[in-house]
C-alpha cells in the first residue's frame, strides 16, 4: 500500500491545483497510469500511480495542494478498506486491538480537525519558529493566521490586530457589487515573476526595420508551405534567426546576471523564449538551439508549441532555460511601440510590433514600404544603451538583407 502525494515536480514548485481526476474512487489502476492532472504555476502535469491496485481518492478536484499533501491511497482491496490518509506505513495485517466497551451515553464524538488558514510562507515560518498553528487564533480576514501572529506566539507577546485592509473596506462599502476572482496558478507565477522583473534597472531601445523584402518572401512562401508541409509560416521564424545571428555579435545580451558574484553569465547556446498567450495567462515557450534549426523547422516547432498551449499539454521542460525572450505583440494586431517586461533571468526581451505600410526615405526619395517596429528592453546593469543600438542595428541588417532572408 502506498500514498500518492503532491511532490516537487521541478523548479522548486511548492503549490499546485488539483485540476481533474482521471479515475474514480475505487477504480483498479495500473502502475504508472496517470490518475490526476495537477496544474502548477508552470504547466499541467500528470500524476502517475506509483503501484497498481485499488485507488482511494482523498483530495477533491479544484482544491489547492501544498508540498507533501496526500491526494490518494493505493493498494489491494483489503488494504484500502477503511483507508485514512497517513496510514500507508502501517502493517497490512495486524491483530485487532483490544477494545473496551463504552456506554453509548458516555461516548464522545471525535472532533473534526481544525482547519488551519495560513499561506505556505506563514506555515514555513511557523515550522522554523516551532509554533503550533493549530493553537493560534488568526487576526487576519476570516481568522486567517498571519506572519505577525506566528512571530507573536514565538515571542510570547499578544498579537496586535491587523489594520483593516483596503479590500475589506471596499467589500463593506459595496457589499455584493464586487466579485473576488481567485488567481490561477499561472497568474500567481506571473505576479511573482513580474515583481522580480520590476527590480531590474532597465532601459529600452526602439527602432524600425524595412520589412518589405521579408513581407514579399513570406507572402510568396506561406501558401506553398501550408499546402506541401501543413506549416503555418509567419514572420517570427525570420526574426528568431536574425536575432540569433545578432546575438553572436553581441553576446552579453544572450546572458544572465549573477548578482551575488557580480558576474555576467554569457551563454554559448541559443534558447529563444516566446511569450505566448494562454487561457490562464502568459506563458513562455522555448525554441531550443535555434541556431541549429532552419526557418521551416522553427516554424513547425512554433506551431506545435502553440497547439500544446491551447490543449494545456505543454510541459515544464518546454518552458524553461531561455537565454533571451521575444514577445510578439504584433500578432495581436495592435500597438506601435511597447516597453515589455524582462523575463528573469534573461538580460533582455525583444518586442515585435505589427508590420504596416509606412513612408521611408531611400536614396533621397520618399517611398511607401512595409515597416516593422521593434524594441529592446535590457538590464542596464549588464549592457548599456550603445550596445543595445549595436544589437538593434545587427537585427535590422539581417532582417533587411534579401540573401539572409532567402534561407528557407
Amino acid at each position: 500500500m502506498k500514498e500518492i502525494k503532491f511532490v516537487d515536480v521541478g523548479e522548486g514548485i511548492t503549490e499546485g491545483h488539483l485540476a481533474k481526476w482521471l479515475v474514480k474512487d475505487g477504480d483498479n489502476v495500473k502502475e504508472d497510469q496517470p490518475v490526476a492532472k495537477v496544474e502548477t504555476d508552470k504547466a499541467v502535469v500528470d500524476v502517475p500511480a506509483p503501484i497498481g491496485g485499488v485507488i482511494r481518492i482523498v483530495a477533491k478536484e479544484d482544491s489547492t495542494l501544498h508540498l507533501g499533501d496526500v491526494v490518494a491511497g493505493i493498494g489491494t482491496s483489503d488494504e484500502m478498506k477503511g483507508y485514512k490518509p497517513g496510514t500507508a506505513s502501517a502493517p497490512t495485517k495486524a491483530a485487532p486491538p483490544k477494545v473496551q466497551a463504552v456506554s453509548a451515553v458516555t461516548a464522545k464524538p471525535v472532533a473534526a480537525p481544525k482547519e488551519i488558514m495560513a499561506t505556505p510562507s506563514v506555515r514555513k515560518l511557523a515550522h522554523e519558529l516551532n509554533v503550533d498553528l493549530a493553537a493560534l487564533k488568526g487576526t487576519g480576514p476570516s481568522g486567517r493566521i498571519l506572519e505577525n501572529d506566528v512571530r507573536a506566539a514565538s515571542s510570547g507577546a499578544k498579537p496586535a490586530p491587523s489594520p483593516q485592509k483596503f479590500s475589506e473596506t471596499l467589500e463593506q462599502a459595496h457589499d455584493e457589487e464586487i466579485e473576488r476572482v481567485p488567481m490561477s496558478m499561472t497568474r500567481k507565477a506571473i505576479a511573482r515573476n513580474m515583481e522580480e522583473s520590476w527590480k531590474i534597472p532597465r532601459a529600452t531601445h526602439m527602432d524600425l526595420i524595412n520589412a518589405t523584402e521579408l513581407w514579399n518572401i513570406v507572402s510568396k512562401e506561406k501558401p506553398k508551405m501550408q499546402k506541401e508541409k501543413n506549416i503555418h509560416l509567419t514572420f517570427l521564424p525570420f526574426v528568431i534567426k536574425a536575432l540569433v545571428e545578432a546575438l553572436k555579435e553581441n553576446p552579453h545580451f544572450n546572458a544572465s546576471y549573477d548578482h551575488e558574484k557580480q558576474e555576467i553569465i554569457v551563454k554559448k547556446y541559443y534558447n529563444i523564449g516566446l511569450a505566448a498567450e494562454a487561457e490562464d495567462g502568459l506563458k513562455v515557450v522555448v525554441i531550443r538551439d535555434a541556431d541549429k534549426k532552419s526557418i521551416t523547422k522553427i516554424a513547425k516547432e512554433i506551431q506545435d508549441l502553440h497547439d500544446k498551449i491551447l490543449k494545456k499539454t505543454i510541459t515544464i521542460a518546454e518552458m524553461k532555460d531561455t537565454t533571451i525572450t521575444i514577445t510578439n505583440i504584433g500578432s495581436l494586431g495592435g500597438g506601435f511601440l511597447a516597453v515589455p517586461m524582462i523575463n528573469p533571468p534573461d538580460v533582455a526581451i525583444i518586442g515585435i510590433l505589427s508590420i504596416r505600410d509606412w513612408p521611408f526615405v531611400e536614396n533621397g526619395a520618399v517611398k511607401i514600404g512595409k515597416v516593422l517596429p521593434f524594441t529592446i528592453t535590457f538590464d542596464h546593469r549588464v549592457v548599456d544603451g550603445a550596445e543595445a543600438v549595436k544589437l538593434g542595428n545587427a537585427i535590422k541588417g539581417y532582417m533587411e538583407d534579401p540573401e539572409f532572408l532567402d534561407m528557407l
